[in-house]
């Protein structure tokens, strides 16, 4: 099999890709490789909205406050020329989505509605009542069929295929054939979707997002940037973790502790319950601790969060979907009780490093979306960014990746990855299995949260490295139990932990470097930003099996970094 141009992943940002390719170039062969079928890919589990300032509620908005926002929200790690093209770029894609038919919720004059979220400046955050993700994915898709994207659906990329300067292509293992291939490809772009499920059991992400695209980017050589900064969503259900959106606080929700004060007027006494995530996670984590949060019979902390003064109207029509994961979850109707929430693990700020063309340091290589790292969010993502981000650079490698191809021929070669790939492969099966892989995949979650979650300390932190180590010895000994080569999920399990295991090292390995707290990155042991020896992007490159650490500059020239209040 041979594409001009082939995307792996199709969420949001790969369909965008996609599309845009497909639409551009219909003399140019574009394929789509995703491990599940499109429409259940991760983009369809956002929920709150889009940001872009059209200025439908606020004539005041503009794409400048909005880079501002950004910027400011990103603890002033983000490169803000980044930003600032993101945000210029938000209305019009909105329009875009709106012309291919995305069901946007309305304003009584017709307009997109547009509500507030954490750390904006104005109302700007367009939305499909609490399922905007869900409606962009299936638009997207239906687009790609429109334009006769071909795609290999159930098909997971092993790795990634280049001869030192450019791009060949990818290995696959075919999820229905259990045969594994080398596709040739003059471009590839990577949107394999964020890696959260490094914190399993503490995390709002679905079980496929496992960091598949980065992982084989570390291992090709390419530079990951900022893995150190994973954002904690502050709402995440008590038991699943499971996401209740920011629009919940935006439609007026509160935070609750068990003294039924609104503790948010403590911690951002401006933006209250609509501070920026890592500061609503770090104040929820702080109730908890000192005792004003509650404790369930499993030991689990928790808080509340209060929709009930919204009314039943409201509810249903702005948020149908939080109600009914609430009672299928929790057991509790949000119209008549408040929620059990805690902060649940949620997105990677961190990636693939890239510049704004999407471009990586091998040549026909591309990233975007969650899997991509700009940077546009630095620190700290703010609500409402991330459907943005996919969209924009996912339309960006799309168009990157045609201009790519058109001026290249195939690159051969392959042979020699899938037959190390094949024996790799072969050696799992042959493996006398000595180990649970349920079991080690449970305490990696727990060594990521108890060591490396909302707050960390030098103690802990080298603690919980020691016990990644342990456990990254044992992972050895996995093999696979199910032997059969047809729908496979036990190998695609296991090929998804040991990506997960690679990027948690990445992590760890970042999260020691940075002493100080930034965004999302707190330490009890350096409670304070030090932009004198930390505003840098930490990159980490994989060479003959080592983790080696460097830095490189973030841009600030468009606002001088200063302290970030709300």
């Amino acid at each position: 099999m041979k594409f001009d141009v082939l995307i792996v992943g199709a969420g949001g940002a790969g369909l965008y890709a996609a599309l845009e390719a497909a639409k551009n170039a219909k003399d140019l062969k574009v394929g789509v490789l995703t491990k599940v079928y499109p429409t259940r890919s991760h983009t369809g589990a956002a929920q709150g909205g889009i940001n872009a300032a059209l200025a439908n509620i606020d004539p005041m908005d503009t794409p400048e406050a909005h880079a501002f926002d950004t910027i400011k929200g990103s603890d002033y790690l983000a490169d803000q020329k980044a930003s600032e093209f993101l945000c210029q770029k938000a209305p019009e894609i909105i329009r875009e989505l709106e012309h291919m038919g995305t069901p946007f919720s309305r304003l009584n004059n017709g307009k997109i509605a547009q509500r507030p979220f954490g750390g904006a400046s104005h109302d700007r955050t367009c939305f499909s009542a609490d399922k905007m993700g869900h409606v962009m994915l299936h638009t997207l898709f239906e687009q790609c069929l429109r334009y006769d994207v071909e795609f290999l659906n159930e098909w997971f990329m092993l790795n990634l295929v280049h001869n030192g300067e450019k791009m060949q292509g990818v290995t696959a293992y075919d999820i229905k054939t259990g045969k594994t291939e080398f596709i040739g490809a003059k471009s590839v772009i990577l949107a394999t979707g964020g890696h959260a499920r490094i914190y399993w059991g503490y995390t709002s992400n679905a079980l496929g997002c496992t960091g598949d695209g980065t992982a084989a980017a570390l291992r090709a050589g390419v530079p990951l940037k900022d893995m150190e900064f994973l954002q904690f969503h502050p709402t995440g259900l008590r038991r699943s973790g499971v996401l209740v959106t920011e629009g919940a606080r935006g439609e007026g929700g509160y935070l609750l502790n068990n003294k039924g004060e609104r503790f948010m007027s403590k911690y951002a006494p401006s933006k209250m319950e609509l501070g920026p995530r890592d500061l609503v996670s770090r104040s929820i984590i702080t109730e908890i601790r000192e005792g004003r949060g509650w404790v369930d019979s499993e030991g689990r902390g928790y808080v509340h969060l209060d929709l009930t003064h919204l009314g039943e109207k409201k509810i249903k029509e702005k948020l149908p979907q939080i109600r009914e994961l609430a009672i299928d979850f929790e057991g509790i109707d949000p119209i008549k009780e408040p929620i059990p929430i805690k902060p649940t693990a949620h997105y990677a700020m961190g990636g693939i490093d890239t510049n704004v063309k999407c471009e990586t340091v091998i040549k026909g290589l591309y990233a975007a979306g969650e899997a991509q790292c700009v940077s546009v969010h630095g620190a700290n993502r703010l609500g409402g960014n991330s459907l943005l981000d996919i969209v924009v650079f996912g339309r960006v490698a799309g168009e990157e990746a045609i201009k790519y191809a058109r001026e290249n021929e195939f690159v051969s070669g392959g042979e020699a990855q899938l037959a190390e790939d094949n024996a790799y492969l072969a050696n799992l099966f042959e493996k006398d299995n000595k180990e649970s892989l349920a079991d080690i995949r449970d305490e990696l979650g727990h060594i990521m949260y108890n060591y490396f979650g909302v707050f960390k300390d030098e103690e802990g932190m080298t603690k919980g490295y020691e016990k990644f180590l342990e456990l990254k010895a044992r992972a050895k000994d996995l093999g696979v139990t199910d032997k059969s080569k047809i729908f496979n999920t036990d190998l695609i399990s296991l090929l998804e932990f040991h990506n997960i295991m690679e990027l948690a090292e990445v992590l760890i390995v970042a999260s020691l470097d940075r002493k100080e707290s930034r965004g999302s990155f707190s330490r009890d042991d350096y409670p304070t930003r030090d932009d004198a020896n930390y505003l840098y992007h930490s990159m980490i490159v994989q060479e003959k099996g080592e983790l080696k650490l460097t830095k490189s500059e973030v841009d600030i020239s468009l606002y001088e970094p200063a302290e970030r209040k709300y």
